[in-house]
């Protein structure tokens, strides 16, 4: 899968310590995201890139938001995973699970 970049400087969430991955031969089109995370694009359009841990995915309050872009886009949308929240609330779920624990192995 190709990632388009934006032409601006307001890309996704890189976290701390992550080193981002790199593919493709076009420089238009890019993978450029950290190994372990799935990039989310919240809302409709060009919404927020969010990048979202993969063992966060599991999470029933992840769960839910990717039922509800189920529902709303069906499973064979092209490309990156939207989902049907802005930006904010989407971090704001991403932050809460990662508060509570959320993804870590006992």
């Amino acid at each position: 899968m190709m990632w388009r970049r934006k032409s601006s400087s307001s890309g996704g969430v890189s976290p701390a310590g992550a080193s981002p991955r790199h593919g493709g031969d076009d420089d238009d089109e890019c993978n450029v995201f950290p190994r372990g995370y799935v990039p989310i694009v919240a809302g409709s359009g060009d919404g927020e890139r969010v990048l979202v841990p993969v063992s966060l995915l599991g999470d029933p309050c992840i769960a839910e938001l990717l039922d509800m872009a189920a529902q709303q886009y069906g499973y064979g949308q092209p490309g990156v995973l939207r989902v049907p929240c802005d930006g904010k609330r989407l971090r704001r779920v991403v932050e809460g699970v990662l508060r509570k624990g959320g993804g870590q192995s006992a």
